[in-house]
Parts: C-alpha cells; structure tokens; sequence
C-alpha cells in the first residue's frame, strides 16, 4: 500500500539529502514531535516562485463502439489550471547572552531554549494545513476545511456526514488523505530550500529592552543571541477524490462501547469514496478526543477486525484497516455544521 519514498518524500526525508552535517534534519525532527502528522505528508518543489501551478483533469475521453467500416471520431479529456500559493511563516528568538554563555555550551543551551519555537512553528503550520482560508487570511494558505466543507460541492461525494443529529457545538472531524506528488501534498517555493529554515544571527543588541520581571519598558539595551525562523509552505489538493472527510462528529454523543458516531462504519465508508489506495501513502488524521474513544473501543472489542494497534518503524501505531491513524489536534472540537451553501 505505500509509495516508495524516493517517489513520495516526506519533510524529514528532503531534508536529510540536503544536510549531510545532521544540523537541517534535527530541527524536522523537533517540528514532528508534537505533530505525527509531518512523518507521512508528502512534500514536493513548486513551479513558481511563490507557489505551485496545477493542471487538473477535470473530463475523461469517451470511447466509441465501432462497427465494421465505421469510423471513430478522436477525443480527447479536459483540464483546468488551479494556483496554490505559498505562506511565510516567520518567528525570531532571542535568549540573554549573559544567561546562555552561563550554561558553558551556549549552542545546546540556545537550542534547548528555542525548542519552544520551533515546535511552536509546526503547530502553526497544522493549525494553517486544516483550517487556513486566504480568503479571511490573505497571508496564510489555504488548508483543507475550506476546501471541503459543503455538501453541494463538486466535491461534497468525498463528505461524509455523521449520521447522528448534532446536539451542541462541540463536532469534529475525521480526515483520510492519500499523499503523493500526483494527489496531495506539501509545497514549497521553487528554488527555495524545503522546510523550516534557521539562520543564526549571532550577538545583536536588544534595544527598548522590556523588564520582564516587572513588565516595565525602561528603554534599556542588553546583549542578546537571536535566530531568525522561516519557514515558507503551503498545499496542494491536485485531485480531490483522494481526500475524504468524515464531518459532523458531536463529541458528547460517542461512548466507548461505540455510541453516538459510529465511527468505524464512517472509516469504512471514507475508504471506500477513494478511487485506489495505492497511489500514495494514505494517512487518517483526527485529534486525540477521537484517538482516545478509538483506542478505547479496540480495548472494548468493538472493532477488533479492523483496528489494531502495529509496530511502525519501532513505534506502536494504532492502524485501521491497515492505514496508520495519526493525531493532529488542529482538527477543533468546535467545527460548525457542513454547509449546505
């Protein structure tokens, strides 16, 4: 069922052939603590300088059935172009330079301090992946709930709706996306380095110093060491028949035993809406409410068939069906209603 990863690369993957010295691939690995999500997308160089241009087949050729002597006329399928753009996504820190030559291995220690940062980065970037809207936020990317949230869309086949009546606000969602350069993936500008980027801007003076013990701004200046992070990314859905969504989840209905949402009939069904599951590497992603009611049905027995829990790569991964299910806790527990607009 999984791509190669020479064909179908993931963040840790890219970044590893571009940093021999280990220094690139530690920080995609710092970014994938917190989100298991980044060690399955698939990340591929756009064709512009600010994004990636797509051409998508929207109409297939229809054949002929001919008949002795009779002729074929030619045919052909059609195709639309769709522009996805590209965020930057930027943070600095800056750690007291009295504070980390203390320490007396100043690079760990400013390392260990900026962990926050870095991981703050990738929780911004998931936050971004499921719920951007360049409409609303022009500066971000859009991400995949504002591509699939109507039930009148081209797309609403790929929306599954729970078939429980909501009772409150508190919905969520379950997502199955197969990732591939020909489906979807991660992008980055073209000619620009894949992932999160640091660049150490060494000593700096720090001026209008706030005192953070007591909040004041005395207008003061300190010596500082600060790290500029950037990271430019964004999504593209080159065919959206290989991302299903599994929508209209109330929280306060499920229960262990497999009440409320039947959740394990909706993954069946998500499966079934993908053409082949084959052409990439498919990934469910919910967040950790439903992880947990997912884990307590396996101890349950409820759907002892289909979900279990596997050895990935040395790692315990809880697997439906055979597709791994990762948390991401971007997926909100407040998600409104599928739209019917």
């Amino acid at each position: 069922m999984a791509t190669l990863t020479a064909y179908n690369p993931t963040l840790l993957d890219l970044t590893k052939r571009l940093a021999p010295d280990g220094a690139i691939d530690t920080i995609a690995e710092l970014l994938a603590e917190p989100e298991d999500l980044l060690n399955y997308m698939t990340w591929v160089e756009g064709n512009l300088p600010t994004g990636h241009k797509t051409t998508v087949r929207t109409g297939l050729p229809a054949p002929t059935w001919r008949k002795l002597y009779g002729g074929v006329q030619p045919t052909k399928s059609t195709t639309a172009q769709i522009t996805d753009t590209c965020g930057m996504l930027e943070a600095y820190a800056e750690v007291d330079k009295a504070l980390a030559d203390l320490n007396g291995n100043t690079a760990s220690f400013r390392l260990s301090e900026e962990r926050a940062h870095i991981q703050g980065m990738g929780i911004e970037f998931m936050d971004t992946l499921f719920g951007g809207d360049e409409s609303t936020a022009p500066e971000e990317f859009t991400g995949f709930g504002p591509r699939f949230n109507s039930t009148t869309a081209e797309n609403a086949s790929n929306l599954i709706v729970s078939e429980t009546a909501l009772t409150g606000s508190d919905n969520t969602s379950i997502w199955l996306i197969v990732w591939s350069p020909l489906t979807v993936h991660g992008i980055y500008p073209k000619g620009s380095k894949v992932g999160l980027q640091m660049t150490d801007k060494g000593q700096v003076t720090v001026e209008n110093a706030t005192d953070y013990s007591g909040g004041a701004v005395g207008g003061g200046r300190f010596e500082a060491y600060r790290t500029h992070y950037r990271w430019d990314c964004g999504l593209t859905v080159r065919d959206w028949r290989y991302v299903a969504r599994g929508y209209d989840i109330d929280i306060s209905a499920l229960t262990k035993s497999g009440g409320g949402t039947d959740l394990i009939d909706m993954m069946t069904r998500m499966i079934e809406v993908i053409p082949s599951l084959s052409v990439g590497r498919p990934t469910f992603v919910c967040n950790r409410t439903i992880k947990s009611f997912l884990r307590r049905q396996i101890v349950n027995k409820v759907a002892a068939s289909t979900l279990t829990m596997d050895q990935v790569a040395g790692k315990h991964v809880m697997t439906f069906d055979g597709i791994p299910v990762v948390r991401c806790d971007s997926i909100l527990n407040t998600e409104v209603a599928a739209s019917v607009v």
